[in-house]
């Protein structure tokens, strides 16, 4: 599912249709940059974009991000994986090779605030998203006639504290097959069970700056506090509420003069845009989760 004009859609298939990313993880040593690209030079890649990073050049964890033009990448895809298992085995790596014209289906779950999930609206129809969004799901029917304009599917799923488990699975049913969850203000706490079978693969957007007001109402607790400073955060859901790996994080200053509602309505302009970036890395594959932090090339 996708709203680009037929022309644009092939015009981008075209542009990337032997293009491939491939993420690494593994122990620091020497010799992985030439590992990995002379394997590379000897299948015919051309490597287009390669960034690395490392926590310890002589006991850290080496990371890398590597994109390249093949000839005939999808016909010859999984021979290319097969083979640098090989060279991927002699690093003790954690690696993974997808093709860039893939696109991820992804997920919106969404309660009555309406902003962040516009704005992924708006950013995937304009072709900025690469990806289909094949459902949003909502506890409340308030923004079903406006996704539904977009043509996208919507499902509404009521949920209290008598009917939650029947309500997640019907979640679950109605996101099954996704690539990625995106909560855009999504006012629930997912269960054990969720974050087991999309683990790091459920983006929440917290509206403040993370460590800082945790929970509820955090533009109230900033507001108590005097901050000159709100923000929000993006990251990875784990089982401990607001405490997954950071993907993202932006801020506005501000001063004594604005309200709790002024707070809020700041707020929510760096909340859009915070986790528009997250997303659009995660699906172009720029994040690495290590431990509780994340690695991210943008």
């Amino acid at each position: 599912m996708h709203l680009l004009s037929e022309r644009d859609w092939l015009a981008y298939r075209e542009k990337n249709k032997d293009r491939a990313r491939m993420l690494i993880s593994c122990p620091d040593r020497a010799g992985i940059v030439a590992a990995v690209s002379n394997f590379l030079f000897q299948q015919g890649a051309n490597i287009v974009q390669s960034d690395q990073y490392t926590t310890d050049p002589e006991t850290g964890r080496f990371f890398m991000r590597i994109e390249f033009d093949l000839i005939n990448l999808e016909e010859r895809f999984e021979a290319i994986k097969a083979e640098f298992s090989q060279v991927a085995e002699s690093f003790s790596m954690d690696w993974s090779l997808v093709e860039a014209n893939k696109r991820k289906k992804v997920a919106l779950f969404v309660s009555k605030e309406d902003h962040c999930l516009l704005e992924l609206l708006w950013r995937w129809k304009s072709g900025e998203l690469h990806a289909d969004i094949s459902v949003v799901v909502s506890n409340h029917p308030d923004m079903q006639e406006t996704v539904e304009s977009f043509g996208i599917p919507y499902r509404c799923i009521p949920v209290t504290k008598d009917n939650k488990p029947q309500a997640e699975q019907e979640q679950l049913e109605a996101a099954e097959g996704v690539d990625l969850i995106v909560l855009a203000r999504y006012m629930q706490i997912l269960s054990p069970r969720f974050l087991t079978d999309y683990a790091m693969r459920i983006i929440n957007i917290h509206h403040s700056f993370l460590p800082a007001f945790v929970g509820a109402k955090p533009y109230e607790q900033a507001y108590r506090r005097g901050v000159k400073l709100i923000g929000a955060t993006a990251h990875y859901v784990t089982e401990e509420l607001d405490a997954g790996p950071i993907i993202e994080q932006d801020v506005q200053r501000v001063s004594h003069q604005e309200d709790v509602e002024a707070l809020k309505q700041l707020g929510r302009q760096v909340e859009r845009t915070v986790l528009a970036r997250a997303v659009r890395w995660h699906l172009e594959d720029r994040v690495l989760v290590y431990g509780n932090k994340t690695i991210v090339f943008p």
